[in-house]
């Protein structure tokens, strides 16, 4: 045997032997999450590392954990798995993930099996759990952090976790001091009673402590203009980056901070006779500096402001809103003249309104006379849907049979010409509790409109409602990153370029884009990705000397060939989950992304080839005018209008950048909004916000700030508005609104 055979031997040995280890360790990780102990001694016998982890530094253990398998979790300890070891992104460890499920018989086999509880991370963990017995066991263990975590009982207004906390440590007078203030505060009068019976008494003055912390208020800005703003609520210290929801912050030592729920990341104050003149945000050994600005911003410094007029004319020609926000997902209704107040829930401006049955994300869509809408249906109108600002993972428990629609409606009486259904079952795939099964928008060129229903596939109607073909995508399980079998469903629409439709399809394994004839539904070509799940949907950037397909995502935001799929050029780094969608603006492609730590804001030159990438030092170079590595944004997709950027966030932090240079004009809060998930439109010199449960906010486009009105929907609204021929047309959680001037 030659020894070039015999190399080649050895090289597909080798890649057999990754293979099948990478198969086993993905069944180790599975059984752990299913508590399926045979499996395990199977694996186990057959030598697999106890602490094999994935790409993500997470183990068997942590998934046991997670998923309160108390079986597992003693065998993977009896064989060496490791309590402590922490994940590479959350930074957290089984023991610390063993909290969220509150099981005590779990916990305490890892502090039998060496679980570290020296320091006050686990009280702390312990803290938000729903029984009080893990805090018990935990201070009866010797563990540190009982005075943390009175605290947090008395601001989780938890009488029965106090008392267990003042029967079973020692607290010293300060800490009990501290605690009848809080108490007092909260007008907790039974926690009242609890503490003076323990010896507690307020101070004479209330200072130190809580002095210290209201100097600490301001805003904090880095080199790259990113910011921190910290202030005091409900007496605690908080922060908040670049216009996210606040985070609540705790006394490590002298001025450094952790946040509550996430010690690995700290703030430590820089402190110049005793005012803060910087802090220092460590994110996991990544250290950025943040300087206290002492100047007014450009949005606080008091000017005349030109008297907002609202624009209005006779529309010369009706606008098609094609697809994901309109064209090119611009967003952009000029020349429409929608109206700039409105109220459904006592008619003004109100046109018309049409009962659409079943739950949905979707987009309307129009096309001369028509609007398009998808729909999914559940047998079960009990299945948990919640909305507003929260974290959690879990899918929803809904598995209920659906029946998945597509509406035709006429644009001017809001009567439904047709429906059709499209599929019938129990969904392939689960939603998040903020989700539907129904959240892609449908696209049109006029002739034909075609929906993505999820992992159910793909539908091509002609404009009768004569179904032309339907096309099976695969299951498109669309989920949490860190644990693929969480499921969330996918959302990412499909657009026409030419006469193929191009849809994107990242998921958990085996992503792919592709282009189908738009008449026949064959493929016309197929491209790999090694991507995750993402949700953001593709736009194409049309140019004389070449066209180019853009898509965001985690591992690379890319450009392709939409004709061929040829990968042109890819960028990094980007988050670790990517909603946005890429918008074009005078020969630039914008993508922003929000999720920590990662949060950049591109403007991206088209043309380039390969990997456009640039040093992390610089903020350009020679295919990026411009870039933020924070402040990006995470569910709403930005908008660009007038030559300004807006990036918004899902509490309803609004920030301006001029398009060209990047500079920041403003950022700003719309006021009433609460929570958003849309994203925004623009016509006629006015920027439309949809809150999800206030209704449509409308400011002023310009570089600076003005919110002009609030506009009632009485529903919840999670989609993105449509624009054209003088309206402006909103989905609500059980209609479709058309408002128009009257």
């Amino acid at each position: 045997m030659s020894l070039k055979i015999s190399l080649k031997l050895v090289l597909v040995l080798l890649i057999s032997s990754c293979l099948h280890a990478q198969e086993q360790s993905e069944q180790f990780w599975k059984a752990a999450k299913s508590n399926d102990i045979p499996t395990l001694k199977v694996l186990l016998d057959k030598g697999i590392d106890v602490n094999v982890k994935t790409q993500y530094g997470a183990t068997a253990l942590m998934f046991a954990t997670d998923k309160g398998n108390l079986d597992a979790v003693n065998l993977l300890l009896e064989k060496g798995a490791d309590p402590n070891v922490k994940d590479s992104f959350y930074g957290s460890s089984p023991f610390l993930w063993s909290f969220s499920a509150g099981n005590v018989e779990i916990i305490k086999s890892m502090i039998n099996h060496g679980a570290d509880i020296s320091t006050e991370e686990p009280m702390i963990y312990a803290s938000y759990s729903d029984s009080p017995e893990v805090v018990k066991l935990l201070i009866e263990k010797g563990a540190p952090g009982a005075d943390k975590v009175i605290l947090i009982a008395i601001r989780n207004q938890n009488p029965e976790l106090v008392f267990a906390i003042l029967k079973l440590a020692k607290l010293d007078a300060t800490t009990l001091s501290t605690a009848l203030v809080s108490a007092t505060a909260a007008k907790s009068e039974s926690i009242i009673a609890a503490l003076i019976q323990a010896g507690a008494k307020l101070p004479d003055k209330q200072e130190t402590n809580e002095g210290m912390k209201q100097s600490l208020i301001g805003t904090y800005k880095s080199k790259d203009e990113s910011s921190i703003v910290t202030n005091i609520k409900d007496n605690i210290l908080t922060v908040s980056f670049n216009g996210s929801p606040d985070f609540k912050l705790t006394l490590k030592e002298g001025y450094t901070f952790t946040l509550e729920d996430n010690s690995a990341i700290s703030f430590s104050f820089e402190m110049v006779q005793d005012i803060p003149v910087s802090l220092t945000l460590d994110d996991g050994g990544t250290k950025t500096q943040f300087y206290k600005t002492t100047q007014q911003s450009k949005s606080e410094v008091v000017t005349k402001k030109e008297t907002f007029t609202d624009l209005t004319g006779k529309v010369s020609k009706p606008l098609n809103w094609p697809s994901f926000r309109g064209n090119q997902a611009n967003g952009i209704a000029d020349g429409q003249f929608p109206p700039l107040s409105f109220d459904a829930t006592k008619g003004t401006n109100l046109a018309w309104k049409t009962y659409i049955p079943g739950l949905a994300h979707s987009c309307p869509i129009i096309w001369n006379d028509k609007v398009f809408l998808t729909t999914a249906l559940s047998s079960d109108t009990t299945a948990e849907y919640r909305v507003g600002l929260y974290g959690n993972v879990e899918p929803a428990k809904d598995n209920s049979s659906h029946i998945w629609k597509m509406y035709c409606i006429d644009k001017k009486s809001g009567k439904i010409l047709w429906e059709k259904k499209a599929y019938e079952g129990v969904p392939r795939v689960k939603r998040h509790t903020k989700g539907t099964q129904a959240n892609a928008t449908p696209a049109t060129n006029g002739e034909y409109v075609v929906a993505i229903y999820g992992s159910e596939g793909m539908v091509c109607y002609d404009f009768k409602g004569n179904e032309i073909w339907r096309k099976n995508l695969g299951v498109l399980d669309a989920g949490w990153f860190f644990e693929e079998e969480t499921q969330w469903g996918p959302a990412s629409s499909p657009i026409i370029y030419g006469n193929t439709v191009i849809v994107q399809c990242d998921r958990s394994k085996d992503s792919y884009i592709a282009a189908y004839d738009l008449k026949t539904g064959n493929e016309v070509w197929k491209t790999k990705r090694e991507e995750i799940s993402s949700w953001g949907t593709p736009t194409v950037y049309y140019s004389a000397s070449r066209d180019e397909l853009i898509t965001n995502a985690t591992k690379f935001i890319r450009g392709y060939n939409p004709k061929t799929g040829e990968e042109l050029w890819r960028l990094t780094p980007s988050s670790e989950i990517t909603v946005g969608t890429p918008v074009i603006y005078d020969n630039l492609i914008f993508v922003s992304n929000g999720y920590m730590p990662q949060q950049p804001i591109y403007a991206i030159k088209p043309g380039g080839n390969g990997n456009i990438s640039i040093a992390d030092s610089l903020n350009s170079g020679e295919f990026i005018q411009w870039r933020t590595k924070r402040g990006g944004t995470y569910m709403p997709t930005p908008i660009v209008y007038n030559g300004y950027l807006y990036t918004f966030n899902n509490n309803g932090a609004l920030n301006c950048y001029d398009a060209k240079t990047g500079e920041k004009k403003y950022k700003e809060t719309l006021k009433d909004g609460q929570s958003f998930t849309a994203s925004p439109v623009a016509a006629d010199g006015k920027l439309y916000f949809t809150s999800e449960e206030k209704g449509i906010i409308v400011v002023k486009a310009g570089p600076e700030f003005e919110q002009i009105t609030i506009n009632p929907i009485g529903e919840i609204c999670m989609a993105s508005p449509a624009i054209s021929d003088g309206f402006i047309f909103v989905r609500g959680q059980h209609h479709l609104f058309c408002f128009g001037r009257k």
